[in-house]
Order: C-alpha cells, then structure tokens, then sequence
C-alpha cells in the first residue's frame, strides 16, 4: 500500500511517543493500530485519571522495576519524569503531585493526556491508522514488510509498541510477542502482573473492604523465603490486593504462601515479649482486652482470636503459653496459600516479554535484527504502581524514536554547496 520511513505498530504511549520523535526529524511516520481509536489502555490508567508519573528522584525509580531496571537507566535518564512534566506542561496541560508522589494532570482526565499526543503527533505529520491491525512482520532483505488486513507496508524501521497481554478488551492480546518470535527475537515467559491474589478459601471474605498501611509481609515457596515486603495491603472477597501486594505479584506464583503481619512494624518477638507482659501484669482482663490496645481492627481482632482457638472471655489469667504462641504466629505470620493470580482482564500490567538481553538498551534497538525496534510493556519490562510502568513507556519511546532520528539525520547529510 505504500513506503514509509518507520511504521510503528501500536498506538499507546509507547508508540504516539516514538512516533512524534522520529517525525521531529521530518522522517514519514506511520502508526498503525488495530483499535478503532488510539490510546485504548491509556484511557483507562490510573482509572481513567492517568497517574502519568512519579515525583521521585530518576535515579530511584530504577529499583521500581525488579530486577529489570538497570536496563531502563539509558532510558530514564535520556527522559526523565522532569522532562515528562515538561513535556505535557508546555502543551497546556497541567499537572498535580499527590503526598505519595503520584503525579496525575490536574483534571486527573486521561482524555487530556491522550488529546495532547495526538495533538503533537498532528503537528509533527504523524499518520495514524486505527482499525488496522498489523497481523504479521516480515524481514526482506535490509527493510520490512508489514502486513495488516488491509494490504502491507513496506519499511526500512519497525517499532513493536503493541503492549503487553493485560487489559485484553483494549486490544492488548500479546500480538508483539508474537511478532519478536517470528523475527527471531528471544521472548522470555509472560504471565499477569500488579494483580491480586486470590486466595481459597480465605478466611477474612467477610472482612472484605479493610485495608492496612505499610504491613510488613512475606513469600514462601516451597519453605524458603523468597520476598519481604512491607506495602498496603487490602482485603477482598477473594483473597489480597492493595499497593504493596500488586507490586509483589510479579514474583508471586500459584501455591506460594504469604504470611501477613497484623501488628507491622512489630515483628514476633517483640510482638510475643510484649503481649506476654501485658498479659502478666492484666491477669483479670479478657485476653480480648489486652488485643484491643494493638493496631488491629475490631472485626479482625475478634476472627484472630477464633481462628487462635481463644474465647471472648478467657482471662489473661488462663491464658496459656500454647495459646499465646498460636495467637503471636497469627498475628504476625498469619499464613495464606495463593491459589491463582488475578488474570490478564485484572492485571495492571504483564511480566515477561521481549528478552531484554536482545535489546540495545542505549537505543531500544534488537541486537539480532537491524532496523527493529521496541518500547513499552512489550520488553520485559514491569514496575511498580505509582507511575513507574507509564514512565517507561514514555522513556523507552522517546529514547526508540530519538535513535532511529539519530541514524536518520547521520545518514542524510545533505551536500554542500
């Protein structure tokens, strides 16, 4: 259907972001999408309020991504959420930085995000295709033939930006993936990230709704401790979610145990040492009582005591050192098995992807097939809530679209005269 100097496919951040790079230059630039309107899972960031950002220091951000993060340092520090905040309020939009560092536009509207890249990708001349799926990327010989439902393109650089596998209904279906592979690009395995945890059965159901700040938690396979975590945790009718258990989810696996702490920051001795000399020197109060005066809430104060074998009324007086140390282990090391992951629909984002060690982390370029680039939730690439995984998007496309302009303008010097 014709030749254009980079075809990006997918219209998210990722991708519009690229794409206004490289159009910066005067390079033709196609976007393809295979949604009837671009910018579908963006939409719905931060629940349609796009937390854009984090107001942290960059170099902080690199340990918000896992283990993944020292390759996102060329990136982050190429774009940085400074030059983000930038970015959009020079276009009119302004921001807002919540106490925890979240930074949303101040009309907390995903629209408004959205219309000033699109905005920026008409004035660069930027062609958008929406409704046009790419359904295959081929290499022949030094250039690229893309082919959608409608025809194919031909190209010498290609940009996968098609996300993850999350948020499946905004079109992210993993097709990136899919195009790496046949390209010959190592993908690693993928599953759901920042997502909850179901748990079954759960023994708190009932006291879905309550949620605790920074409590201390940890992971547990196969009786080895594999993660500690401290972060707010909410309970469902499920199982677990809130902040701190999202962010943990990408290590999380079926048939882990998490072992929750009521009484954070206290840990078991301190918690048990406590307790028994307050029971010591309050032997005719209820041990109710004496559970009461710790940070616990009620309905969940009554459940420990139950699930510990305690009654309403047993007096500190009757209270065993058996009983104490069945109450200590819930209260502080309270133990969940996870039965399954939230799925794609639920998860935020996707762990896994595109295998970063085939990427040039200075350029987002594939070190296996040149000309081909990635940006976005479609390298392995997954970080915290608060921004961090919007952030990336943005820096990985900038930094994939400021290299192909690069290596455009080097290589189209013009004559003198």
């Amino acid at each position: 259907m014709g030749e254009s100097d980079i075809v990006v496919a997918g219209a998210g951040p990722a991708g519009l972001f690229c794409a206004i790079q490289a159009a910066a230059a005067g390079l033709r630039v196609l976007v393809l999408e295979k949604n009837p309107q671009p910018g579908a899972k963006l939409l719905l960031a931060g629940s349609g309020q796009c937390n854009i950002t984090h107001n942290g220091e960059i170099r902080e951000f690199i340990n918000h991504y896992g283990d993944h993060g020292k390759f996102l340092k060329p990136a982050l520090l190429s774009f940085t959420n400074r030059d983000l905040i930038a970015f959009f309020q020079e276009r009119g939009l302004s921001v807002m930085t919540e106490e925890n560092g979240k930074i949303f536009p101040a009309s907390r509207s995903s629209p408004e995000v959205l219309e000033v890249l699109l905005a920026e990708c008409r004035k660069q001349g930027v062609v958008i295709r929406c409704g046009e799926p790419v359904t295959g990327i081929a290499r022949t010989g030094n250039a690229f033939t893309v082919t959608t439902g409608s025809g194919t393109y031909h190209t010498a650089t290609v940009v996968i930006t098609t996300g993850g596998a999350s948020y499946p209904k905004c079109g992210t279906t993993g097709d990136g993936y899919r195009f790496a592979a046949a390209l010959g690009q190592p993908v690693t395995e993928t599953g759901p990230a920042l997502t909850p945890l179901l748990i079954r059965p759960f023994p708190f159901a009932a006291l879905a709704g309550i949620s605790f700040e920074k409590m201390h938690f940890t992971v547990w396979r196969e009786n080895k401790k594999t993660g500690d975590h401290t972060g707010d945790v909410l309970f469902t009718h499920l199982g677990l979610s809130g902040p701190g258990i999202l962010d943990a989810s990408r290590n999380i696996r079926p048939g882990d145990v998490i072992r929750l702490s009521f009484v954070s920051p206290m840990r078991r001795e301190e918690f048990s040492a406590d307790l028994a000399q307050r029971a010591a020197e309050n032997t005719s109060w209820q041990v109710s009582t004496i559970l009461a005066k710790y940070p616990i809430p009620e309905r969940l104060n009554r459940k420990l005591l139950k699930i510990s074998g305690i009654g309403e009324d047993l007096k500190c007086a009757h209270f065993s050192a058996g009983l104490r140390s069945a109450l200590v282990t819930n209260c502080t090391e309270f133990s969940l098995t996870v039965a399954a992951l939230g799925e794609y629909s639920v998860a935020m984002v996707t762990r896994g992807g595109v295998a970063l060690d085939g990427v040039n982390g200075k350029t987002m370029e594939s070190k296996i097939v040149p000309g081909l680039f990635f940006a976005g939730e479609v390298l392995d690439i997954d970080g915290d809530t608060g921004g961090y995984n919007l952030q990336a998007a943005f820096s990985t496309g900038y930094l994939a679209g400021t290299a192909i302009r690069k290596r455009w303008e080097e290589t189209n010097i013009p004559p003198e005269n």
